[in-house]
């Protein structure tokens, strides 16, 4: 399925401001608000925290499908989709993140 299609199968995100990533020490590594250009990051995110209780291995791997055509993209470009990089990352190191959700 293609990102789009994706997106309509996860929950609403209405109810949130921002992502708050956190690493092992707690602090905010990056935050990811619930805006245009920024918005289906978040759904992503705020998904696969629910599902899986951080943004963990298993939690990456899942995001990478959910985000289709943009992971193929990512990974011939990286930088232009930091988000996606970011679980790339988490795939590689095996250091995943805490999540916190900022309420709207």
């Amino acid at each position: 399925m293609a990102f789009a299609d994706n997106l309509r199968t996860l929950p609403s995100i209405a109810h949130i401001a921002a992502i708050e990533l956190l690493n092992d020490a707690g602090d905010v590594v990056a935050t990811i608000p619930n805006q245009p250009g920024k918005a289906g990051s978040v759904t992503v995110y705020a998904a696969l925290a629910a599902k899986h209780g951080s943004i963990n291995a298993a939690a990456a791997q899942e995001g990478l499908v959910l985000f289709a055509e943009h992971t193929d993209d990512a990974r011939k470009n990286p930088g232009n989709h930091p988000n996606i990089d970011r679980l790339l990352e988490v795939i590689e190191s095996g250091k995943g993140y805490a999540v916190k959700t900022i309420a709207a």
